[in-house]
């Protein structure tokens, strides 16, 4: 069986819609996984486990300049990848018109189908041509986490059962992130080290600077070292009013998404705000706690396990609060 799973962006979707792949992995041995992706998170979708051809699309940036020579090259490019394989199910995990134009230009076998969603999830983008292309649209229930919708859409167009493990096949390569990061947890004796994940790509997400701050000095007193990653100068420039006069902290250089990666899974656990980042956290199965100013954890917070958690308050999560938190995925660890 080759199957072709389309879901194009953003990190954090992109992340959510690993357990899917696994399910395929699981109740259909053998099978052929492809995926299209945006160009950028290539590195992350390569690391999934069962994905045996990542084919990169670059729609952002095309729509930037629809009508130029290069764009039309671009184009005609990915077009000729994309198919290059007659597949027996194309699905479309994100159910927008983007990728259901992806899902349209995908070839299929004599006997394949595309199939995509036929409503709205709350909380969750959705536009009529997805419901359109697709020669099997599926009903889901409208309360559904994210990653539970991509998994209950991939069963029902596949015919199995939604199996009742869960895991998300993201492979990291710790030991080639040392020389990256030069992690200094164990030469200074520490605990290990705690990844801060504080930028995201909204402001109405952000943490207070004071209370990163807080939370990474009474994470030093417990003997942890504090590391924070970043995205952009102004997430480094965050970073380092973070750990100014802190002990033991380590902002780290600029890394890729897949040497980014590796770095956190060289650590014993993150805190975080809703971000990407913060998914792949999770991903990794790192004691993990996820911040919330809105009450959407339901949706994409970590799922029920005792070492990761969500926190929610507004307008934003106490010091304190957070802190318990942690120490309880801790202890569950």
């Amino acid at each position: 069986m080759k199957i072709l799973i389309v879901k194009l962006s953003s990190l954090g979707d992109v992340v959510h819609a690993m357990p899917a792949v696994q399910d395929i992995v699981r109740e259909h041995p053998g099978a052929q996984i492809d995926w299209v992706v945006e160009r950028g998170f290539v590195p992350l979708v390569r690391r999934c486990k069962g994905v045996r051809r990542v084919i990169a699309a670059d729609l952002r940036q095309w729509r930037k300049s629809l009508f130029s020579a290069e764009t039309r090259r671009a184009w005609a490019l990915f077009k000729a990848e994309l198919q290059q394989e007659r597949y027996d199910a194309v699905i479309d995990l994100q159910g927008l018109s983007k990728s259901a134009l992806v899902s349209w230009l995908a070839r299929l076998s004599r006997d394949g189908k595309r199939y995509g969603l036929a409503n709205q999830t709350e909380g969750s983008s959705f536009e009529a041509p997805a419901r359109w292309v697709a020669d099997v649209a599926l009903t889901l229930p409208a309360h559904s986490h994210a990653v539970t919708r991509s998994r209950e859409l991939v069963a029902n167009a596949l015919h199995h059962t939604l199996p009742f493990h869960m895991d998300f096949g993201l492979v990291a390569h710790a030991e080639q992130a040392q020389a990256a990061i030069k992690n200094v947890a164990f030469r200074r004796g520490l605990r290990g080290m705690v990844a801060l994940v504080h930028g995201t790509s909204r402001a109405d997400k952000e943490w207070p600077l004071e209370h990163w701050r807080e939370l990474a000095q009474r994470l030093n007193a417990a003997g942890f070292g504090v590391a924070l990653p970043h995205g952009s100068p102004a997430e480094e420039q965050m970073a380092q009013l973070i750990a100014h006069e802190l002990e033991h902290a380590q902002v780290w250089p600029s890394l890729t998404l897949d040497a980014l990666t590796d770095a956190l899974a060289t650590c014993v656990g993150v805190i975080g705000v809703d971000s990407g980042l913060s998914h792949i956290a999770v991903a990794l199965d790192l004691p993990h706690v996820q911040l919330y100013n809105f009450d959407t954890a339901w949706r994409t917070g970590p799922l029920a396990t005792a070492h990761q958690c969500s926190v929610f308050a507004q307008p934003t999560p106490s010091v304190e609060v957070v802190w318990q938190a942690w120490l309880n995925v801790l202890s569950a660890e």
